[in-house]
């Protein structure tokens, strides 16, 4: 099965910028839909982005104007770039992949910790 990894957070200003890393240890492009969702404290863990199987891409409106998900095919990789953060970005992101056959096959990852704060 299909194991996932994020990386790239860390402690930043507001106004920063960060770049997470979700790197599966397989082919998922194409065979997963890909999604990043973020968890602040006390709150609902919500979506933040996602390439679809056929590779369709979508954002939250809330962060469409500074967020941006891609995809590499080679590296097995999808990338959250973060731009122009706020304190209310702080969370703990996390990518998932959804089998596209197999909807309830579904991965996690462990998480990356963003921090925003002067």
């Amino acid at each position: 099965q299909v194991q996932l990894v994020e990386s790239g957070g860390g402690l930043v200003q507001p106004g920063g910028s960060l770049r997470l890393s979700c790197t599966a240890s397989g082919t998922i492009f194409g065979i997963y839909s890909m999604e990043w969702y973020r968890q602040a404290p006390g709150k609902q863990r919500e979506w933040i982005a996602g390439i679809t199987s056929s590779g369709t891409i979508s954002h939250v409106d809330s962060v469409k104007d500074r967020f941006t998900v891609s995809g590499d095919n080679a590296k097995n990789t999808m990338y959250l770039q973060m731009n122009s953060l706020k304190q209310e970005d702080t969370a703990v992101y996390y990518c998932r992949a959804t089998h596209r056959d197999t909807l309830s096959l579904v991965i996690w990852g462990q998480g990356t910790q963003v921090t925003v704060s002067s």
